[in-house]
């Protein structure tokens, strides 16, 4: 992690040389991945990516030919891709909770919010991880609902298993202004949904001159990585890419998907925006976080801009682990927060709707596991999983003991449950899977602006419940409710026997 005396270092931009990629990619050859002797207390990287569209994670293999993004690729075809992986909320916080724990955050926050917070009595991977002698850390991303921009609460990594960290704690933070000078410039530097200014880290802060967050967050995590240790680490790489704000992105990347540059927030201008008054952050946030300040066209290329820089970015840490010659003591997960959002151009194609909703284009995320040497590579599997069975899965393969409170999760390198029940209460809405069939009352959300022109708009869009056969019928386009109402009563019955079961 950076000292304040790595600010220039840290802030600069690193150039990827071709020898790193080719190295980054050859820590994810299928050929290498011999079975090797187990590793009991593997190296962690959870690469956490915001808002990812289904259709454009390329390991599935059916994307548009215009998805660029050859080391995620690599990463998923070296290990294990889930077709069928689901978070536990449609939105960055509640999910990113669930992840964490490996509990329905819905338990301890009844009206299923934007904000669930983090409980003192919920263990996360990071403290059952700490407390088995790992060194932990977190980079980028911090989002847990409640208590935004503060250190001295339970919310912050460093009050949760993580020994260091840096990055923001807000829903996002603007991709280029990083300065103290910025934010007493700015006259609300902590807008409503995103932030400008100083990073936190560790107990303070560090002010950033010049520099792409993508970009800080790898060169930290790969700092990181490169770190002499005794014991093993676990290290949470969370980018904020692809979320608002789409367009800020790299000026070489821009040019490679023929958009021009958008001017960057500026205190001084006169951008108004709706409620917001001139000047403000949150009008400029507010503006291009909706569809129509951007033309759909061009909304797509800023976003495949945005998805090639972050994917250059994740060959750069895979290279860094295998030039520290630790990628077969290493586990990669990957997995996006929650399904990609209809205002920034993602395809989550063949899925209905995206972020908001619980339709399966909301909920259902890119997710693969990679452990050369240990993990079989080139499995793609349909068995339906969760973020939530991530916590339980490190726990197998690490000896962890977990506190008595049970898990809602189960562990991924056994057999699996093929008739578990998954629930899910997202505010007013909730549903639930078991085997093929799902069970919701979703109805169609993409929140502030008309949709861009990716987005699958739902067949039916009311608040009755409504089935399907996720096996046929992936992008729910055909209500079943009517022809099966036992399958209806079944799934009531399942998704209250959770509550009665499990709710706290």
């Amino acid at each position: 992690m950076p000292s304040d005396r790595d600010i220039n270092s840290l802030a600069m931009k690193h150039l990827v040389t071709f020898l790193i990629l080719l190295l980054g990619v050859a820590s994810c050859d299928p050929a290498s991945s011999t079975p090797d002797q187990r590793v009991d207390k593997p190296n962690i990287i959870l690469v956490i990516v915001d808002d990812q569209g289904y259709a454009d994670f390329t390991p599935f293999g059916k994307m548009s030919p215009a998805v660029h993004s050859p080391n995620i690729k690599a990463l998923g075809e070296a290990g294990r891709v889930y077709t069928q992986a689901y978070v536990t909320a449609p939105v960055c916080s509640p999910s990113r909770v669930g992840l964490l724990t490996g509990k329905n955050q819905f338990r301890w926050d009844k009206p299923a919010s934007w904000g669930p917070g983090l409980p003192d009595d919920v263990k996360t991977i990071a403290e059952y991880l700490q407390e088995a002698g790992y060194a932990t850390a977190k980079v980028g991303k911090n989002d847990l609902g409640r208590n935004f921009h503060k250190h001295d609460v339970r919310e912050y990594p460093l009050r949760h298993g993580f020994d260091e960290f840096l990055g923001f704690s807000a829903h996002a933070h603007d991709y280029w202004h990083h300065s103290a000078e910025i934010r007493e410039r700015t006259p609300d530097p902590y807008a409503t949904s995103a932030l400008l200014g100083p990073l936190l880290h560790d107990e303070g802060e560090l002010s950033i001159e010049e520099g792409y967050m993508t970009d800080i967050i790898t060169d930290a995590s790969i700092e990181y990585i490169r770190e002499e240790r005794e014991q093993p680490f676990f290290l949470m790489v969370s980018y904020s890419a692809l979320h608002h704000l789409i367009h800020q992105v790299p000026d070489e990347y821009l040019k490679m998907y023929d958009v021009e540059p958008i001017h960057n927030y500026d205190p001084d201008s006169l951008l108004s925006y709706g409620k917001w008054e001139a000047g403000t952050y949150s009008a400029y946030y507010d503006k291009y976080s909706r569809v129509e300040a951007i033309s759909p066209a061009d909304l797509r290329q800023y976003y495949l801009a945005n998805l090639h820089c972050l994917d250059d970015n994740v060959g750069r840490v895979i290279a860094a682990v295998k030039e520290a010659r630790i990628d077969k003591e290493t586990i990669i997960i990957f997995i996006s927060d929650n399904g990609g959002s209809p205002l920034t151009g993602a395809d989550n194609s063949p899925l209905t709707a995206g972020k908001y909703s619980l339709w399966e284009g909301g909920i259902r995320v890119p997710m693969s596991i990679t452990w050369p040497g240990q993990m079989e590579p080139e499995i793609v599997t349909d068995r339906y999983v969760s973020a939530l069975d991530i916590l339980p899965t490190i726990a197998g393969i690490t000896s962890l003991t977990l506190d008595d409170s049970p898990m809602d999760g189960e562990d991924l390198l056994t057999d699996g449950d093929d008739d578990r029940v998954l629930v899910w209460k997202w505010q007013k809405t909730w549903a639930v899977r078991q085997g093929k069939w799902k069970l919701t009352n979703a109805h169609e959300n993409h929140w502030k602006s008309d949709p861009s022109d990716q987005y699958i708009a739902p067949v039916r869009d009311d608040k009755t419940l409504k089935l399907f056969d996720l096996e046929a019928d992936p992008g729910e386009r055909h209500d079943l409710a009517e022809t099966h109402p036992d399958v209806v009563a079944q799934l009531e019955q399942a998704y209250q026997g959770w509550w009665d079961a499990h709710a706290e």
